[in-house]
Parts: C-alpha cells; structure tokens; sequence
C-alpha cells in the first residue's frame, strides 16, 4: 500500500512499510537506483518488467519527475514504487533541485542514477553526490547527433546506420563515458516515426542490460575516462 505526501511544491508517493517475503531475503543484494523522468517512462517501465520477472536484479528506490503530469509516475504508482515530483519554483534553481534530488536519493538508499527520458541538465550537487553513477541513454551514436532531437536529426540527415547509446552523464548534454552501443541499420522507406519504434525497441533492451551490468560489478571507468566491461 502507498500514500501521496506534499509538501513546499513537493509531491512524493510514499510506500507503506511491508515484510519481505523468504523468497526475497534469499535472493541476492539487488542494486538500488533511482530513475529520472520527465514523461511517459517506457524505459522506466522496460526497467519494472525486468525486475518484475526476475532477469534484472535490482529494485528502484525512488522515482522523481520534473513534471507533475508526467505519466511515468502513474507506472511507479502502479509498480508501488516511491516518486518525487518536484514543482516549476523548485527547479527556479537548477543547482538546488538537485540538491534535493540528490538528498532523496541518497534517503532512498540509491546506488546509482538512472536518467531515463529526463529532460533537465543535471548539476555538480548530483554529479558529486553520484561520482560515475549518474547514467543516461540517448536516442543515437554519441557523439553523432545529440541534443532533444536526436532521431529527427538523423532521419533528416538520412544516415544509414543510427542507434543507441548508454553513457555516464557529466556536466555537458549527451557526453561522458560511453558504456554501451547498440547500431540499427535504418531501412528503406522507413518514415521517422519506424525509425523511432525501432530506436524505443532497442532502448528498452540495452537499457536494462546495462543495469544489469552494474549490478554486477561488471562497469569500471579507466584514468583514461574510458569504460571497461568487465568479465563475468
């Protein structure tokens, strides 16, 4: 069960206290992270399914948004998922919103970042409080591309080949370490919005995989800044 609680422009659904079963106490220490949003959370809910069904082991601590009307919050809410909701006079100060995120998240017991569609620059407050564990994934080949618009601009380019990108966010747009790419040969006669279904499908994929890696330890970023996928 679960209760909204707002206070001072911020919202936050908050979970009721439950007993984890002895199924769960037996399995592993999941990774704790907490998810970005600022609209419909198909990563986010891609994200739910993969611990829902057991491939992914993690859990998501807290959710936090940087619109109250974002329907990802409807999909934390039905996953009983703790949220965030921070209001426009909040994010007036960009460096104290993250501020607040980033104490949230550290309550929450949130190991790592995970930016999922969240269209806020993130500051010094959350990149210090996260060092190397603020991650984000973007809709081309970094560094082709970047910006909000990233498949348009790809499309209208006319590139044969674009894809998906998994990086570890810094103080600039879409730079950082990248940890993962996946290509997509881009068919013929493809309109943009084929183009987006298929970029989304590999999203929802690498995502969780990635996730899936840190979990596991398996993410090492070099003195070089360069990222290392370590063995199994």
């Amino acid at each position: 069960m679960s209760h909204w609680s707002c206070e001072g422009g911020v919202c936050r659904l908050v979970e009721d206290d439950e007993k984890p079963t002895e199924a769960a106490a037996s399995q592993a220490e999941p990774l704790t992270i907490g998810v970005l949003i600022s609209g419909s959370g198909t990563n986010l809910q891609a994200l739910i399914d993969r611990i829902s069904d057991g491939s992914l082991n993690a859990r998501i601590g807290l959710v936090v948004s940087s619109r109250p009307s974002a329907y990802g919050l409807k999909r934390a809410e039905a996953a009983g998922i703790q949220t965030l909701t921070l209001g426009k006079e909040i994010y007036a100060d960009p460096i104290a919103a993250d501020e607040v995120i980033a104490a949230e998240l550290k309550a929450h017991g949130c190991e790592y970042v995970i930016m999922a569609g969240y269209m806020r620059m993130v500051h010094e407050p959350l990149l210090a409080s996260f060092p190397s564990r603020v991650v984000n994934i973007h809709p081309a080949l970094l560094p082709s591309f970047k910006g909000a618009h990233a498949i348009q601009d790809a499309f209208d380019y006319g590139v044969k080949v674009t894809g998906v990108t998994v990086h570890f966010a810094d103080d600039k747009y879409d730079c950082g370490p990248i940890i993962a790419q996946r290509a997509l040969a881009v068919g013929e006669g493809w309109d943009v919005d084929e183009l987006e279904a298929h970029i989304h499908q590999i999203e929802h994929e690498l995502y969780p995989e990635v996730v899936g890696l840190l979990a596991a330890g398996r993410v090492h970023v070099g003195e070089n800044g360069k990222v290392s996928i370590g063995p199994q």
